[in-house]
């Protein structure tokens, strides 16, 4: 959605990007390049053998964190994201492969460059609330 060219402007980034089809592109965009990317090494070990629980994790939580549905709250409440992730070692490498797949995955599946912006601030201060290691 390309919103120079819009009459009016989104009203939420989830607007924005596109709604409910164009968060899974990029959620399974960017657990593909995680699963495929040897940059992400640390990053996909971290995930455990398989990815597809957090794959719709992600999905649902981004839904409504972007301001469309709030499938992730529907089923499991507040995301409570900190004690959620504590039982995962994440430390600078995780969280910068983490940013670094993300904003991969949100140039490869053409994420509006304001909105890439605004999302790439939020989601650094995000994951690096959710350091839980030094390293």
């Amino acid at each position: 959605m390309n919103t120079e060219d819009s009459p009016t402007k989104p009203a939420t980034p989830f607007e924005w990007i596109g709604g409910e089809a164009r968060v899974r592109a990029l959620v399974d965009r960017f657990y593909d390049l995680m699963d495929i990317e040897p940059g992400y090494h640390e990053l996909r070990v971290a995930h455990g053998s398989t990815l597809d629980d957090a794959r719709q994790k992600l999905f649902w939580f981004l839904c409504g964190w972007l301001g469309g549905p709030s499938h992730y709250e529907d089923r499991f409440g507040h995301p409570r994201l900190r004690m959620r992730h504590m039982p995962f070692k994440i430390g600078i490498v995780e969280r910068d492969q983490w940013l670094a797949c993300m904003d991969q995955a949100m140039g490869e599946t053409g994420v509006p460059d304001a909105l890439r912006v605004r999302l790439k601030e939020s989601f650094f201060k995000t994951a690096d609330w959710m350091r839980n290691t030094p390293a």
